[in-house]
Formats: C-alpha cells, sequence, structure tokens
C-alpha cells in the first residue's frame, strides 16, 4: 500500500500498524465482516485503507478536520483503488446521517498539560484539546449500530478514565493489549475493542513487545509485513 504523506507535519507511526493488527486479531472470530466502517480522524487515510483491504465487503468512510489530511486521505484512497466516502470537518459536530459496523481510530490522546510542537498540524492530530476523551468516546458510542464495533489506541496512563467513560456509555470493554517499548519496559500504549451493549467478558491479550535490544522484535516485525505500507513524503506543491 502506498501512502504519501506530508513533508512538514504529522505523520502516521508505529501505533497506526499495530492498532491494524489487533483489529484484525479480533476479528478473526467473526465469518463475514460487512457494512459501514469509520475512521476516525483519518490524517493520512492509512487505518482505514488498510481495514479496508483486508475485508472488502466493508464500505469505508473517513472523517478528517484538517484539509492537509483531507487531501491525503482521498490521495491515498484513490491511489490504492480502495472506494471512500469522506466527511469534512469536526467529529464532534458531525452529522453523518447514518450509524455504522464498525468504527476505528488513532485519534490525538496526549494529555493536554503536555509541552505542544509548534506546528499546528501536529497539535491537532497529537493533543486531544480538540477532541477530549469522554467526547470522542460518547460521539462514537451514538453512531455505533447495536453491537457495533469500537477500536481504538490511547495513552495508557489513561486507562482509568477511558474505562470509566466506554462503561458510561454502555460500551463494553471485548479485548485490550498493551504495548511496551521493551520487555523491561512499563507499557506506553493501550490497544481497546470495545462492543457497543455488549455483555461479554473482557480479553486480555498477551503483551506486544516493540524492541528486543535495538531491533524490531518478531512480532513487530511480522505487523510491518502483514501492513506492507511504502511512506511517500510529498510536498503538497507536488499536486498543485
Amino acid at each position: 500500500m502506498v501512502l504519501y504523506q506530508p513533508m512538514d507535519g504529522y505523520c502516521y507511526n508505529s501505533d497506526t500498524h499495530f492498532l491494524y493488527n489487533f483489529v484484525v486479531e479480533n476479528l478473526i472470530k467473526f465469518k463475514n465482516i460487512k457494512g459501514e466502517l469509520l475512521d476516525i480522524g483519518s490524517g493520512s487515510g492509512i487505518l482505514g485503507l488498510l481495514v479496508a483491504r483486508e475485508y472488502d465487503k466493508l464500505n469505508l468512510n473517513q472523517c478528517e478536520l484538517q484539509n492537509v489530511f483531507q487531501f491525503f486521505s482521498t490521495k491515498n484512497a484513490q491511489t490504492n483503488k480502495i472506494n471512500s466516502n469522506l466527511y469534512k470537518g469536526s467529529y464532534l459536530n458531525m452529522d453523518f446521517g447514518k450509524k455504522f459496523d464498525i468504527c476505528v481510530s488513532n485519534p490525538p490522546f496526549y494529555h493536554s498539560n503536555v509541552i505542544k510542537s509548534e506546528n499546528k498540524n501536529i497539535k491537532v492530530a497529537r493533543y486531544n484539546d480538540s477532541m477530549p476523551l469522554e467526547d470522542f468516546i460518547s460521539k462514537t458510542a451514538s453512531i455505533l449500530k447495536e453491537n457495533g464495533k469500537f477500536f481504538f489506541c490511547y495513552d495508557v496512563k489513561q486507562i482509568n478514565e477511558i474505562l470509566l467513560f466506554l462503561s458510561k456509555y454502555k460500551l463494553n470493554v471485548e479485548s485490550i493489549q498493551f504495548v511496551h517499548p521493551k520487555a523491561s519496559k512499563d507499557a506506553t500504549l493501550i490497544l481497546v475493542y470495545a462492543r457497543k451493549n455488549s455483555k461479554s467478558l473482557t480479553k486480555i491479550m498477551k503483551p506486544l513487545f516493540v524492541f528486543e535490544s535495538s531491533e524490531f522484535t518478531n512480532e513487530v516485525q511480522e505487523i510491518y509485513k502483514k501492513s506492507s505500507t511504502h511512506s511517500i513524503k510529498v510536498d503538497l506543491e507536488q499536486f498543485n
């Protein structure tokens, strides 16, 4: 999958690859994945495109606030010959006019107290000022179909609030996975699968370790192989 990204601005990272793999691992038990898929805050489009490539009966929808990433979401969908319906504007204020079977997102999750980048595009993509956690979860709950699936990643240090708000809005945690930089390091990222109005008990998947010494672990190498993406950084003027 070829993915154009901005030369100067936020670029997707390993979190999205790990989340894509987490989605696939948790959907294995379902025989027929189809319906409406929404990528919330699509950025370059990578997450929704990977999931849509994996499950060709899903109809991909993307929602993106920033103009530059609206361009890249559209460009990358076209480049990879995947049909997509792009909603332009704020996710929290968007009237979609329909409900979704699956929502996926690598949202801005750094706490607003963290020192921020001066680059506006990076600020919006990384920090949760523009999409607070509770608003993000409550909005998603309102647009999911009954038994709809919700996959996202977040800063593990905010796990208490994540679980609190998911429960508040009737999204049952079906599965979680912790991502550690190394086996000797604390987790830094949590991958979450929640389902609307589900009663299932929660599965805690084995942790994902990113590095062993200075090399990617075998598991991470397999995830990158499965994703099979090729990134091309460009200046937007190239397309004008």
